[in-house]
């Protein structure tokens, strides 16, 4: 009987050792994730910024209600972004995860010294006119499509005349919730991002096991760029040096990948 009261004794003693371990590994495993969703939006809002879906979503906010627009390219940047992040992630179950991070810092490497050889042969006024022009002539082709596909089911939609007004109804709310020019963005903008750097780094950045808070953090970045590109996004990109943007995000890449590097030889 003795022996059972001092073993339930015990008990908190084990309780408070157990939770003081705990709590002492919180801040860490915080920090991590802190640090995790921090460095992909930062990364996000670099990359971003002048970049083509930026250019795309800001041009068509021109052209088009903004909240269409807002919720149709933030929406396809969201399901990029997290399908990426799954794929980045699923390398961990073939590869150790400390090798997945080393060559993720390696590709951080060769990016950061892409974008500084970039940015050091840009003139310090350059600006984004060649890639506003190429994006402005694919929004042009893709209306006259759009424009064609019209045409050529105007002479069968006298057929449909006669449908109820409850079907009609239906037709018109469905209409604008996924309007054509709103699918039209959707996927001008996920095959914009489709093999963009950005993607490839929330792949690599996906390998280690805060992968959720980096698909969190790309998602947000994602939302506030496309959020500043239908608000101001035209004006912003001929105001701002895209040699300055390219060095920054030469930097940061350079960072990600000393951190990476540093963090695989720890794991």
């Amino acid at each position: 009987m003795f022996k059972i009261i001092a073993s339930l004794a015990l008990v908190p003693l084990v309780s408070a050792t157990t939770t003081t371990t705990t709590t002492n590994n919180m801040p860490d495993v915080s920090m991590s994730h802190l640090s995790s969703f921090s460095m992909a939006v930062a990364m996000i809002g670099l990359s971003e910024i002048g970049d083509k879906t930026f250019l795309i979503a800001a041009l068509m906010a021109m052209r088009h209600p903004r909240l269409l627009v807002f919720s149709s390219a933030a929406l396809s940047l969201a399901i990029m972004t997290i399908l990426s992040g799954i794929l980045g992630h699923t390398f961990v179950s073939f590869i150790p995860e400390r090798w997945t991070t080393y060559l993720a810092g390696i590709l951080f490497f060769v990016f950061g010294y892409k974008l500084a050889m970039e940015g050091l042969e840009m003139s310090k006024d350059a600006g984004v006119e060649e890639e506003m022009t190429e994006v402005e002539e694919e929004i042009a082709i893709s209306t006259m499509n759009e424009k064609m596909e019209d045409m050529e089911a105007g002479a069968d939609s006298k057929k449909y005349k006669e449908n109820t007004s409850i079907l009609n109804q239906i037709q018109a709310t469905f209409s604008k919730v996924i309007s054509p020019i709103w699918v039209s963005i959707f996927f001008m903008v996920f095959l914009g991002e489709l093999g963009d750097r950005s993607q490839i780094s929330i792949i690599a950045m996906a390998t280690d096991s805060d992968y959720w808070y980096v698909i969190a953090g790309a998602v947000l970045g994602h939302i506030i760029c496309t959020g500043v590109a239908v608000v101001g996004g035209k004006l912003l990109a001929t105001k701002i040096s895209m040699r300055t943007i390219t060095l920054s995000g030469a930097l940061l890449f350079f960072v990600f990948g000393i951190s990476y590097v540093y963090h695989a030889f720890h794991l």
